[in-house]
């Protein structure tokens, strides 16, 4: 065989190992997940139904959702998709006041003819007492694919306008809550935003 052989087929087992590393590499190194957060920020009001005994109305609420962006719906339909979500995965600041779910609670994504819905359902506790929050949010069609029915994902335009809903069963967006059994329904508006994000990547144990 000629040197000239020789070298092209040295050249030929060289980038095949080199392929073969890399697809082992892929394989024991899969892509690191992604972080989803959701920031919800507006102002409640006016009041739709029952009695606002937390005095909501006309208060600014921020509520930020964290979620991994791997896991699979707990339920699908061919236009919906709910997730569960972790407790402690939901922040809500009223004012001065921090408050997290203490339960899992569900994030459900509708794909709608003329819009998106994103609803939030979550449980905190005020004063010891558990306090269900229902949160509606009205997004402009197409902010989601068919994708996000299979895992969460961001939407897109990021931010956007939430329009408070004029009724407590009508379009719009709204947030519900209830407390010892009194439930009120308000309007909310401001705007909703959403990006997703690589989780940290830490150091192996066994690396020095």
């Amino acid at each position: 065989m000629s040197l000239r052989a020789l070298g092209v087929s040295a050249l030929v087992l060289v980038v095949s190992l080199a392929s073969a590393g890399a697809a082992l590499s892929q394989t024991a190194n899969p892509p690191h997940p992604s972080t989803l957060t959701i920031v919800l920020d507006g102002t409640a009001g006016p009041v739709l139904a029952g009695s606002d005994i937390a005095g909501l109305n006309g208060k600014s609420a921020t509520a930020t959702l964290l979620l991994n962006e791997t896991i699979s719906p707990k339920s699908q339909t061919a236009t919906s998709a709910t997730y569960r979500i972790p407790a402690g995965a939901v922040t809500l600041v009223v004012g001065s006041k921090t408050y997290e779910n203490a339960s899992p609670g569900r994030m459900k994504i509708s794909l709608g003819k003329t819009a998106e819905i994103l609803t939030l359902t979550y449980v905190f506790s005020l004063s010891g007492l558990p306090v269900t929050v229902v949160e509606t949010s009205y997004l402009a069609k197409n902010s989601w694919t068919s994708a996000v029915l299979t895992h969460p994902g961001s939407f897109s335009p990021s931010p956007q306008d939430l329009t408070a809903a004029a009724t407590a069963s009508g379009k719009g967006s709204k947030l519900q809550y209830t407390v010892e059994g009194f439930t009120c329904v308000l309007g909310i508006s401001g705007t909703a935003s959403s990006g997703s994000a690589p989780d940290a990547v830490l150091p192996d144990e066994d690396s020095e």
